[in-house]
């Protein structure tokens, strides 16, 4: 039986050390080397000091901002070490009344805004941490923005296209936008 267990736990101890050490330490050297912004987490920072990354969504609830889609993960919202959805299917009666509740705090935070709330605005996304909002989602939320700021709309929308990214390699995905990175913007623009 030794005979048959030795060249096993031989197997097994090469096989750790290849896939469990080496491989990643290569993958992770590679990212470094090839990405180093993005292997560092894309952190944005303002003035030295990091504000957020811009692969992960953040919680942004003052009316000068632009919101994010909503998330899902607990104990907080966007938070990176609980990445979840809901799971709730159509017909749950939680994500109606979730829904329901969501669109009641969009409509009462800007109740001239007559235009139908975008889905994203109202839906969390698969992860939880989404960083990007539909263009018609930043759009819904322009008026709110550049009237609670003291801006013309004009100004806010040209600061939207500014940091509208387009569809990854030109056919994946839909134009989107980054919600950190617009707010950064934007507190850019009204500093004194």
């Amino acid at each position: 039986m030794l005979k048959e267990l030795k060249p096993a736990l031989l197997m097994l101890t090469l096989m750790t050390l290849l896939t469990g050490a080496l491989y990643p330490a290569l993958v992770t050297a590679l990212a470094h080397w090839l990405f180093p912004w993005q292997a560092a987490g894309s952190l944005l920072t303002v003035k030295g000091e990091v504000v957020g990354s811009e692969l992960v969504g953040q919680s942004f609830s003052e009316p000068r901002y632009f919101w994010g889609r909503p998330s899902a993960t607990a104990p907080m919202s966007h938070n990176g070490a609980a990445s979840a959805a809901t799971n709730l299917g159509p017909l749950n009666p939680t994500l109606t009344e979730t829904i329901r509740a969501r669109m009641q705090t969009l409509q009462e935070s800007d109740p001239g805004q007559s235009a139908p709330i975008p889905v994203d605005l109202v839906t969390s996304s698969a992860s939880g941490l989404d960083p990007h909002i539909s263009v018609a989602a930043a759009l819904w939320q322009l008026p709110r923005v550049a009237r609670t700021r003291g801006l013309s709309e004009q100004t806010v929308l040209h600061l939207l296209q500014q940091h509208t990214q387009e569809r990854t390699w030109g056919i994946l995905g839909e134009r989107r936008v980054n919600v950190l990175t617009l707010n950064l913007a934007l507190d850019q623009r009204t500093q004194p």
